[in-house]
C-alpha cells in the first residue's frame, strides 16, 4: 500500500466493547465473518474493498480505519481504498464524505487524491 507505512488498526471502542461484554456472541459473529470470506467467489483485496464501500454508504464509520488497514495489507493501494469509500456517493449522497475522512486519516500521505 502506498502512504503512511502503518495504518491506524485499533477496533472500534464498540467492537472492543462486544467482545469483553458478550465474548461467546462476538466469536460467533467472528466465525460468521469467516464463513462468508471462505465461500465468498471474491479474492481477499476486493472482499475488503466492498466491504469498506458498504461501510462507508451505510454511514458505519467505526470499522473504516480498521478495514482500511486489512485492504492495504491485502494489497489495496490508497487511491483503491479511498476510492471504495466513494462507490455509494451516486446512492446515498454525500454521507460517505466522512468515510472518505476517516479512511484518509487512517492511512496518512494526504492529498494524493483518488485517482493517483
Amino acid at each position: 500500500m502506498e502512504g503512511k507505512e502503518e495504518v491506524d488498526m485499533a477496533v472500534s471502542n464498540g467492537f472492543m466493547t462486544f467482545g469483553q461484554e458478550a465474548p461467546e456472541t462476538a466469536r460467533a459473529f467472528g466465525g460468521l465473518v469467516d464463513a462468508l470470506a471462505a465461500e465468498s467467489a471474491l479474492d481477499e483485496k476486493t472482499q475488503h474493498l466492498a466491504y469498506l464501500a458498504v461501510l462507508a454508504a451505510t454511514g458505519e464509520l467505526g470499522g473504516i480505519a480498521f478495514h482500511a488497514g486489512l485492504a492495504g495489507k491485502v494489497g489495496a493501494s490508497r487511491a483503491e481504498i479511498l476510492s471504495a469509500t466513494l462507490v455509494g456517493l451516486p446512492a446515498v449522497g454525500l454521507r460517505v464524505l466522512d468515510a472518505l475522512a476517516v479512511a484518509a486519516e487512517a492511512l496518512g500521505a494526504e492529498g494524493q487524491g483518488v485517482g493517483k
